[in-house]
């Protein structure tokens, strides 16, 4: 199977970081994630119920990283990785998850990771 269901450029002001003043602000962080999903029965009965929620996910992945509030993007990308997996039967995954404005010379910095088999 080679369906997917993105979400691209999901933003969630968190707290996250490793320095003091990171742990006092929160700051925005973009979230794109692919994930494999078999569109068919969904696409055949035209039924959300049958369909990868892509709403709840995206409050999922928010309310994780708001309440979690890891150091590393490392952390909260297996965070998110885990919660997909376990609580909405994701078998697969590719997520990026960006965090810009830290380096000023570059536009964002970040993780991308792939979990599980499509």
């Amino acid at each position: 199977m080679t369906d997917s269901v993105l979400i691209e450029g999901l933003a969630v002001e968190a707290i996250i970081g490793v320095y003091d003043w990171e742990r006092e602000v929160s700051q925005r962080l973009l979230v794109d994630l692919e994930m494999a999903w078999d569109n068919r029965v969904p696409a055949a009965s035209d039924d959300v119920s049958d369909a990868l929620d892509y709403a709840m996910v995206s409050e999922r992945i928010s309310a994780y990283l708001v309440q979690a509030q890891p150091q590393l993007l490392e952390t909260a990308a297996e965070g998110i990785a885990s919660l997909l997996q376990d609580e909405f039967g994701v078998r697969w995954l590719r997520l990026t998850l960006r965090k810009p404005g830290v380096v000023p010379t570059a536009a964002a910095v970040g993780v991308k990771i792939e979990r599980g088999g499509r």
